[in-house]
């Protein structure tokens, strides 16, 4: 892959209080991303995320063979950015919560003090649903009682996906790269996340990881 890569660099994050909503000079430009189903890291699965300049922005990386229970999304450099949990409620299939930064072990209490999640984002399941297209729905906080704020649609296993809010206007994108380098074409293993200006594109690849878990 080492074709379209250089080396780690800054992230596209600063330190910054995390909002889905950019400033306005860090949202003024469409931001076109390539993502590499494979870690860095021999012994991990995981995803590499490459900007336009060909630098390593995003990272994820999990242990070979386990269905993780959390997943950590960083920057080129390591920095935990955003952290993906599973909901323990059984009942609740491929239901998970999105937290700002990382969590440690002193989270896992149910005490009031705990860190909140800023997204709940839930699987739809088409059997109850008179939209086929509708992958999930992404929520604010830790249920689903109120309307969705995202809704994703599309086909996750085509490569093929819409982030859309709740006017209906696409904020992210998922889309097959179609390029071809010495006759090799790149599959569903390496694909684009299109990221509309003024919004995060570090909950748009969290979104990703979400879908992969479900639909993977």
């Amino acid at each position: 892959m080492s074709f379209f890569m250089k080396s780690s660099s800054r992230s596209v994050h600063e330190e910054r209080r995390w909002s889905a909503e950019l400033p306005t000079t860090q949202s003024d430009l469409c931001m076109s991303l390539t993502v590499w189903r494979k870690s860095l890291v021999m012994s991990c699965n995981g995803f590499t995320v490459i900007n336009s300049d060909g630098n390593v922005v995003y990272r994820v990386e999990t242990y070979i063979g386990q269905r993780p229970k959390e997943l950590v999304l960083m920057d080129g450099i390591g920095n935990s950015i955003l952290t993906m949990r599973r909901n323990k409620n059984l009942r609740l299939l491929d239901t998970w919560f999105i937290y700002g930064g990382e969590i440690g072990a002193h989270c896992i209490s149910t005490k009031r003090s705990e860190k909140q999640p800023i997204f709940y984002v839930k699987k739809c399941i088409n059997i109850l649903h008179n939209n086929p297209n509708v992958l999930a729905y992404v929520y604010r906080g830790r249920s689903s009682d109120e309307k969705y704020v995202y809704m994703i649609e599309g086909s996750y296993s085509h490569r093929s996906c819409k982030v859309v809010n709740e006017a209906k206007k696409v904020v992210a994108e998922i889309k097959r790269k179609d390029a071809i380098i010495g006759g090799v074409s790149f599959g569903v293993e390496v694909f684009m996340l299109i990221v509309e200006a003024g919004f995060d594109p570090g909950l748009a690849m969290a979104l990703v990881l979400l879908l992969d878990q479900m639909f993977s």
